[in-house]
């Protein structure tokens, strides 16, 4: 069996490096004029095959990768759990394989497990892409996350961004974390003790106990959600007091400075860790972050396929 050579993969903001992702940044900002015309298609993928590998729920990530195959002229297949042979006791492995074997150039894939998109690699030479592994990272929302953080403050570099939640559970604070740290932002975190990992200072980031000194005067606060789910073993009351002690109201919002920008990955557990007022407010970002999320992805599906070249429009 002759073996290909292998595409590049996007695993994680912890080991991409700051030109890589300076590349991507720049190209979606050319993808998010393709997703406001009124035509959106463009040929750049014609004759490319991605398959969306969502092995967790999704519905912003999974269709956002699914819009931006098809917007760049890709075909593209969506496989889920339920409609997968998982359910019959296939392994992940033979999946893979499966998939490959059909010749696919990218996977997209998402997977409860941590190290499940490195593992992937390990198994097929068709262009893996983690779109959320476990609790360990989420390249694409990271990449998204630091995209608007630009739009708005046209920069990253000495920028106090604070991160708000349940940082234990969250893949979006680890590609957050990692990617600000690498473009010069200073990262503030809190929430319950029981939600920050341990060694998390070992990542470059200030760490609180109380939300109100994470939020002073910072320009950009990205609030996580309550990983409901994940909650099984009490790691705080109860959500009542959660939205108490730790949920990001207009009260506290206003320690930070006036002009800063709200965030938040979605979806929201609004009146728990953000309160509605706030969440459509003019200082929210929330909206655009989806609409960035489509262009990143264009862009990173761009650059794993063709890299270097110029996007082929059309007028």
């Amino acid at each position: 069996m002759i073996k290909k050579t292998r595409k590049k993969d996007i695993l994680g903001l912890e080991s991409m490096t700051i030109p890589d992702m300076e590349t991507i940044l720049t190209t979606a900002q050319e993808m998010k004029t393709i997703i406001n015309r009124d035509i959106k298609k463009v040929p750049t993928l014609r004759g490319k095959s991605i398959v969306n590998l969502f092995l967790e729920p999704s519905t912003r990530t999974r269709t956002s990768f699914e819009l931006a195959g098809k917007y760049l002229g890709a075909d593209v297949v969506n496989i889920n759990t339920a409609s997968s042979s998982l359910t019959k006791g296939e392994s992940l492995r033979d999946t893979l394989l499966t998939i490959e074997a059909m010749g696919v150039d990218i996977i997209v894939m998402r997977h409860a497990a941590e190290g499940a998109a490195n593992y992937a690699t390990q198994i097929v030479n068709s262009a893996i892409i983690n779109a959320g592994d476990g609790a360990h990272e989420h390249p694409t929302q990271g990449l998204l996350d630091i995209f608007t953080i630009k739009q708005y403050k046209h920069k990253i570099a000495g920028l106090k961004v604070a991160i708000i939640g349940d940082i234990l559970h969250s893949r979006v604070a680890r590609s957050d974390i990692w990617g600000l740290n690498k473009l010069g932002a200073e990262v503030h975190v809190a929430g319950p003790q029981t939600l920050i990992p341990r060694g998390l200072e070992q990542m470059g980031v200030h760490i609180h106990n109380r939300v109100e000194d994470a939020l002073d005067q910072a320009d950009v606060v990205n609030v996580l959600r309550i990983q409901l789910e994940r909650q099984k073993a009490g790691l705080f009351p109860s959500a009542r007091e959660y939205a108490r002690i730790f949920g990001v109201n207009a009260g506290r919002l206003a320690l930070a400075k006036p002009d800063a920008v709200l965030m938040h990955p979605g979806p929201m557990n609004r009146g728990l860790e953000i309160s509605p007022d706030i969440a459509y407010s003019e200082q929210s970002a929330i909206q655009e972050q989806v609409q960035n999320g489509l262009a990143v992805r264009m862009a990173v599906l761009f650059q794993v396929l063709i890299g270097g070249s110029q996007v082929e429009t059309i007028d």
